[in-house]
């Protein structure tokens, strides 16, 4: 039977989990489900950071793709949710609580004042650029794609589909609606079927409705962890090439525009964690994250919101 990706429970293991488990203690959250036009943000602006320091908690903005930030048994988890929880816990600010918001309205709930930052390991792309601010880069991403057990249309990357596609054959391509994949398979030319979250995607591709689901390879390689009777599998992971230029990948956290003491404050904290690969795995290893998913100390958020990060 095929389980929901966000409602499993992950082990931690091993002594370095288990001190970040107890460091982590007492920064409480919980998570609610947006409601139009509700406000559960501090004012936006020049003093907001003292402000959610008085009121001791923060409002951030999830998505619900695992393992980045999810619910389990009705509490937020993740590895940008325990990024969260370290660096504003070490701000003061104890609580961290979540609003779960679908993909495409994670940056509009964001300017309209209903979370004050958004936590869902979102790719730094020059369009989002523009609509809100991105912190230092936290997370690197490869691709990859989730097809059924056996591979039947051999499919390897996003070039595969396309090569199929341009010589007639009927290849089925499932995408999240609004993820940078959504955005390589449009540079492509590639048809696609829009999905609205992970889960739907993984049972798009299960019941036969896709031939393929292209994500980041450690969110399809986490859902095919755990659901091991689902018939799907994934590819090895790969970056993308367009026009000859591999595609960057790199997420980061999101603050509202003016929000500038805030976000600075975020990447003191975020710079102590980026430091060195046992600090990175201390706090995102349980997840599934590994030193490959660090970021380069030279790649920076102005580079990916410039669209120029150097391969």
């Amino acid at each position: 039977m095929k389980r929901s990706i966000t409602r499993r429970p992950l082990l931690a293991t091993g002594v370095v989990l288990a001190s970040l488990s107890l460091a982590l203690s007492g920064c409480a959250g919980s998570t609610t489900t947006e409601q139009p036009g509700g406000s559960a943000a501090a004012p936006a602006g020049e003093g907001k950071l003292q402000a959610l320091k008085d009121k001791g908690s923060i409002t951030v903005a999830i998505a619900g793709e695992a393992p980045y930030s999810y619910e389990e048994n009705g509490e937020p988890t993740g590895a940008t949710i325990a990024l969260a929880k370290k660096i504003f816990g070490d701000m003061g600010i104890k609580e961290v609580n979540t609003v779960l918001v679908d993909w495409n309205g994670l940056i509009p709930g964001l300017t309209a004042n209903r979370s004050d930052a958004v936590s869902a390991g979102m790719s730094i792309l020059p369009e989002r650029c523009a609509n809100a601010d991105f912190s230092d880069p936290e997370i690197m991403y490869t691709t990859a794609l989730m097809t059924q057990k056996g591979n039947p249309k051999g499919l390897s990357d996003l070039d595969s589909v396309k090569e199929k596609m341009d010589a007639g054959e009927d290849i089925k391509l499932a995408v999240l609606a609004g993820g940078i994949e959504a955005g390589y398979a449009d540079s492509l030319g590639l048809e696609v079927q829009s999905v609205p979250d992970a889960q739907t995607g993984m049972d798009t591709v299960d019941n036969g409705r896709a031939d393929a689901f292209a994500m980041t390879a450690i969110s399809l390689n986490f859902m095919a962890d755990e659901n091991p009777d689902a018939n799907v599998e994934v590819t090895e992971a790969f970056v993308q090439e367009i026009d000859g230029v591999p595609q960057i990948g790199a997420g980061a956290t999101v603050f509202a525009q003016g929000d500038d003491e805030l976000r600075e404050a975020y990447n003191e904290g975020l710079a102590k964690i980026t430091e060195s690969e046992e600090t990175y795995l201390a706090v995102v290893g349980e997840y599934g994250f590994t030193a490959e998913n660090l970021p380069p100390k030279d790649l920076t958020t102005e580079e990916l919101c410039e669209g120029t990060p150097a391969p």
